[in-house]
């Protein structure tokens, strides 16, 4: 019985003293958030990092990052955006992030860019919070031209 009191006296304050040491950490480790919007089309990708109030971190775009036209939608050229991407969240201490992503008007699936710049922060250890697709649908839009009967060959 003896025993049995002295490691009840005792477990109390090492309870205590690793509760302590968890608090102090977790003030240490404040996680700060971010929102990273993605516009990818098939000609161009386009990021734009924002805090949660809306003010621009940083923004990077395909022709940034390389100097030939045809390769700014390459999943390659979203890892390089990535990577300076990645390189600003450390500096700034953001370790979640918010993704919005954006595809040209109509079109069914964002460009290639974006699963490689998505999936390159998840790698590099960034927790992603959520992922909203915001790409705009078209509803009936303007008339369209050929009058009324149409077009005629």
């Amino acid at each position: 019985m003896n025993k049995e009191e002295k490691v009840v006296k005792a477990k109390p304050e090492e309870v205590v003293q690793e509760f302590e040491k968890k608090e102090s950490s977790e003030k240490k480790k404040k996680e700060f958030e971010a929102v990273l919007n993605i516009y990818t089309s098939f000609n161009n990708t386009i990021v734009h990092l924002t805090d949660m109030s809306g003010k621009t971190i940083k923004k990077i775009t395909g022709g940034m990052v390389t100097k030939h036209n045809r390769l700014k939608a390459n999943p390659t050229i979203g890892m390089f955006i990535a990577k300076r991407i990645e390189e600003e969240l450390k500096e700034k201490g953001i370790r979640a992030l918010y993704i919005k992503i954006r595809a040209k008007t109509g079109n069914p699936a964002p460009g290639p860019g974006t699963n490689a710049i998505i999936k390159s922060l998840t790698k590099s250890g960034f927790r992603i919070l959520s992922i909203t697709d915001l790409t705009r649908i078209p509803r009936g839009g303007p008339k369209k031209k050929g009058g009324r009967r149409g077009r005629r060959p």
